[in-house]
C-alpha cells in the first residue's frame, strides 16, 4: 500500500519536471450538479497528459541495468507521451 512518504517522494521527483497545474472553477459544472465542481486541466503538461507524472516516476526508479535494457510502451496516446518524454 502506498503511504504519504511514498507520495512526498514522488512528488520530489517530479518537481521542475511537471508543470503544476491550477485547480480552475466550472460555473456550468457547478450549475449543473448543484455542487461547486472545480477541474484540473492537465491537458496543460508538456505532454497534454497527466499520465507524464507515473512514466516519469516508474522510469526514474529504474535501475541502469534495467534502462539499458530499452523500454516498450503499449499505448499509442497519452501514456505513450508520457512514456518517450521520461525517456528522453
Amino acid at each position: 500500500m502506498l503511504t504519504l512518504k511514498d507520495f512526498k517522494e514522488a512528488r520530489g521527483v517530479l518537481s521542475g519536471v511537471i508543470r503544476d497545474t491550477p485547480l480552475v472553477y466550472s460555473p456550468a459544472f457547478s450549475k449543473a450538479t448543484g455542487n461547486q465542481v472545480y477541474i484540473k486541466p492537465e491537458n496543460m503538461q508538456l505532454t497534454g497528459a497527466y499520465k507524464i507524472r507515473g512514466a516519469y516516476y516508474k522510469i526514474s526508479t529504474l535501475s541502469d541495468e534495467e534502462k539499458a535494457r530499452g523500454l516498450v510502451t503499449a499505448s499509442a496516446g497519452n501514456h505513450a507521451q508520457g512514456v518517450a518524454y521520461a525517456a528522453q
